[in-house]
C-alpha cells in the first residue's frame, strides 16, 4: 500500500492543485494531511483526490467551525494530533509538531508530521519518522510531498 503524505498546505491552492496531480498520478491508496490546512477551500480543492483523505490540525488551523463542516460535508477524517490507526499491518501515528513525537512514537512503527516544513526521513523512537517538507512556497520544483510504501517502508518526494 502506497500512501501519500501532505503538511502545511496553508491555503496555497494553485499548490494544492499540483499536489492533488501528483498524487493521482503516483496512485496512492490513500493521504495522511498533518497539519495546518488553513481554510476550508484548501480541502475542497483536495476533494479532488483519488484516494481518501486522513489528518490532524493543525497550529494555523483557526478556522476550526469551518474546517471541521468542510470534512464532515466531504467525508474527510480529522482530529486533533495524536492520530492514530493501522494500515497494512503498520502501527502509524500522525502529529503536527514534531515536539509531539517522542511522546507518541512508543508503540508507532511509523511516525508523520508537518510544522517546519523540513524534509525529515529518519529512525527515531524505534518508528520511521518521515516529513515530506515544504508543500506551500512559491519556489517552482521546490515544493514537495511524500509518497510512502507501508510494506517497504520506503519513502519518494514528488516535486512540483
Amino acid at each position: 500500500m502506497r500512501i501519500g503524505v501532505i503538511s502545511d498546505t496553508h491555503n496555497h491552492l494553485a499548490n494544492v492543485a499540483r499536489i492533488v496531480e501528483r498524487l493521482n498520478a503516483a496512485r496512492v491508496t490513500r493521504v495522511v494531511h498533518t497539519g495546518d490546512i488553513t481554510q476550508a477551500k484548501t480541502l475542497h480543492a483536495l476533494a479532488g483526490l483519488d484516494a481518501p483523505l486522513v489528518g490532524v490540525f493543525g497550529n494555523n488551523d483557526l478556522e476550526r467551525p469551518s474546517l471541521e463542516r468542510a470534512c464532515s460535508e466531504l467525508g474527510f477524517a480529522f482530529v486533533d494530533p495524536p492520530l492514530r490507526f493501522e494500515w497494512a499491518g503498520r502501527r502509524i501515528v500522525v502529529v503536527h509538531d514534531p515536539l509531539d513525537l517522542p511522546a507518541h512514537t512508543l508503540d508507532a512503527e511509523v511516525a508523520l508530521h508537518g510544522h517546519d516544513h523540513q524534509t525529515v526521513r529518519a529512525r527515531r523512537h524505534g518508528a520511521l519518522v518521515f516529513n515530506p517538507g515544504e508543500c506551500a512556497g512559491h519556489l517552482p520544483g521546490h515544493n514537495r510531498v511524500g509518497v510512502l510504501d507501508l510494506r517497504s517502508l520506503e519513502t519518494e518526494l514528488l516535486y512540483f
